[in-house]
């Protein structure tokens, strides 16, 4: 019985991490637009990108891509950065 009760709690938990949102471009993202015209030829597969931005509504923000097999990029975050002052 709590072998059947753990699975179920771990199968929703792996579902939900398979369930993030997609986080959608804006302007100033390297991706807004579609993927950038040239491809990230020497950088590792599964490399990670950051990227600075001024974002829609006028704070600085940190995206950060993961460059994928096809040599796409995909974009898995975006924070604000706050500022220290």
């Amino acid at each position: 019985m709590r072998t059947a009760i753990l699975a179920a709690i771990l199968a929703a938990g792996l579902t939900a991490c398979n369930a993030i949102p997609e986080i959608s471009p804006i302007p100033g993202s390297i991706t807004y637009g579609g993927q950038p015209a040239t491809k990230l030829t020497k950088a590792p597969v599964g490399s990670v990108v950051h990227h600075q931005l001024d974002d829609q509504y006028g704070k600085r923000a940190e995206e950060t891509y993961i460059i994928e097999p096809d040599r796409s990029l995909r974009l898995v975050r975006r924070q604000q950065i706050v500022d220290p002052n």
